[in-house]
């Protein structure tokens, strides 16, 4: 009896845990079938490959019926000398944001042979993410002057970060411009001045009026463009700030030593 109760108990773990492993089984996305399509033409719209389409779905053939609805598996990446998250969020057409989160990495920090996770979007959605990334003139709907003291911003902000940073403090910019808490015009939000307090340090000390480098001119015209690398941030300070104030802020996503916020 004692033997029999053993094997039912040792049966009965074995299934949940293999229950287990198999409910960890994730997937990038879902695909329902339309008319004209194939896993090839599947295979490619998500970066994957045929075979690793039908390992996920146990297909025995090539065949599908319109409504049919597959499993995408996930997408891994290896980090190789040279990349940054930025650079990899690029590759792929997906938000920098949802990288991030896909692999809980809230810093600039990866290392070569590091496996990322790669949420990829929809199909359809992948598409119009094409689409979007498009070369953006939406720069040219400003002023050279408001450029120019944009790109002197970041400069004097972000010289020596990231160029993820450089965009960034550019959206911050946008973000203020937009948000209706702060002055309705780019000059107006870098020279605002509250209480007796400039909102940006280069401006009270003069850096703000140093050339910008081509760098820094070109994140001016992303940020212009509508990227924004901060996920709607308004703050941003360096990790060496002791201002409870500005630390009591949500953190939004921090490039090097840079950190953005709500």
């Amino acid at each position: 009896m004692k033997k029999i109760f053993k094997s039912i108990l040792l049966t009965t773990s074995l299934t949940i845990g293999l229950s287990m492993f198999v409910a960890a089984d994730t997937y990038a996305a879902t695909y329902t079938i339309a008319k004209g399509d194939s896993l090839y033409k599947i295979s490619k719209a998500y970066n994957t490959t045929v075979s690793n389409i039908m390992v996920a779905n146990d297909l025995k053939s090539y065949d599908l019926s319109i409504g049919q609805v597959i499993n995408i598996p996930d997408v891994k990446y290896i980090v190789k000398p040279g990349d940054t998250l930025y650079k990899i969020s690029q590759k792929y057409n997906i938000p920098l944001f949802n990288l991030r989160q896909a692999n809980n990495i809230w810093t600039d920090y990866i290392y070569v042979g590091q496996v990322l996770e790669i949420p990829l979007p929809p199909a359809a959605v992948k598409e119009e993410l094409k689409v979007a990334k498009q070369p953006n003139e939406g720069y040219k709907d400003y002023t050279a002057e408001e450029l120019d003291l944009l790109a002197r911003l970041i400069m004097a902000e972000t010289e020596s970060q990231s160029y993820e940073a450089k965009v960034a403090v550019g959206s911050v910019v946008m973000n203020r411009v937009k948000s209706g808490l702060f002055a309705p015009t780019i000059s107006g939000v870098i020279n605002q001045n509250i209480n007796g307090y400039y909102q940006f340090t280069p401006v009270e000390n003069g850096w703000v009026k140093r050339a910008a480098n081509e760098e820094c001119i070109k994140a001016a015209k992303e940020a212009l463009s509508g990227v924004d690398t901060t996920n709607g941030a308004l703050f941003y300070y360096d990790d060496s700030t002791t201002n409870q104030w500005i630390l009591s802020k949500p953190v939004a996503v921090q490039y090097g030593r840079m950190i953005f916020a709500y």
